[in-house]
């Protein structure tokens, strides 16, 4: 069964309320475009620097803005509905970097806290240690839709291809990957990324993004992008700004690139081993 898929391209700031009605409007934009999926970037409901300060914004689940807006435009507009990620406080003081997908009805069909952390120094001065403050998830899901078996991950997850060839095994058509990618690293990476990742599996890529200067300071990369199982990219954003893309989603597609280059059937255990003294022209005896 094909479907229109959109990806929310947003400009988050450091009010969440304002954030939620960035979100909402954008995704009344993409549902009114026919989009039954849609989905939006990694950290929707708030980009802050200031630790403190996102601290004493943030909700719990039950009580967060994103949550409840992404719940009532999914039931308002009888979509699936995917909010990337969101910043949810835990009780123990520490941060869920969580996504939410819910059905057309407005319940959560499905969360995903972001696995691997981003903890990285880069060259043009900028430190990031995300796990400082963040818990990361340790459970990656596939989950069963009515037009498509869907896998998940958030932002730098899609430098683990090894989570990716988990969930295509596990059937995926779709891959996920809402994200909030520093300009540097992807003006480097992020294309490259995400079509290496849906050529390897012959999966769909969604991959909705923040775009531009943030009111925290840092910048990112935008380019939001959808890409189908070839590796062709079916729909992409620009650098800054806010935008909705959108492009038909065919599973079908998945077959036919699968029946091509049958690389998960043809998949093989295998050991490794790792040799010393190796010299020119051999092995050392």
């Amino acid at each position: 069964m094909s479907f229109k898929a959109a990806a929310i391209q947003m400009c988050s700031g450091v009010d969440p309320v304002k954030n939620a009605a960035a979100m909402a409007r954008l995704v009344r934009e993409a549902a009114a475009k026919g989009a039954t999926y849609v989905q939006t970037p990694e950290m929707t409901g708030i980009l802050q620097r200031d630790r403190a300060a996102a601290r004493a914004v943030l909700a719990d689940e039950a009580h967060d803005v994103i949550v409840k807006t992404g719940s009532e435009l999914a039931r308002e507009f009888g979509i699936h509905m995917h909010v990337g990620s969101t910043a949810i406080a835990l009780s123990d003081g520490k941060i869920a970097n969580r996504g939410f997908l819910f059905g057309p009805d407005g319940r959560i069909l499905n969360r995903y806290d972001k696995i691997h952390m981003f903890d990285v120094d880069l060259d043009n001065g900028e430190s990031w240690r995300e796990s400082a403050a963040y818990t990361a998830g340790s459970e990656a899901r596939v989950l069963s839709l009515p037009f498509a078996e869907m896998g998940f991950a958030i932002c730098y997850d899609v430098r683990f291809p090894a989570l990716f060839r988990a969930q295509a095994v596990a059937g995926a058509e779709v891959m996920t990957v809402p994200s909030s990618f520093a300009r540097q690293t992807g003006e480097a990476h992020w294309e490259i990324l995400l079509r290496a990742r849906a050529i390897e599996n012959g999966v769909f890529v969604i991959a909705a993004a923040q775009a531009g200067r943030h009111e925290d300071g840092r910048e990112t990369f935008g380019h939001s992008m959808i890409i189908d199982p070839w590796g062709t990219v079916l729909a992409s954003a620009g650098a800054t700004g806010e935008a909705v893309i959108l492009a038909e989603i065919d599973p079908g597609a998945v077959k036919a690139a699968h029946d091509k280059i049958p690389n998960l059937r043809n998949g093989r255990e295998f050991s490794v081993e790792k040799i010393v003294g190796a010299v020119a022209g051999g092995v050392a005896a």
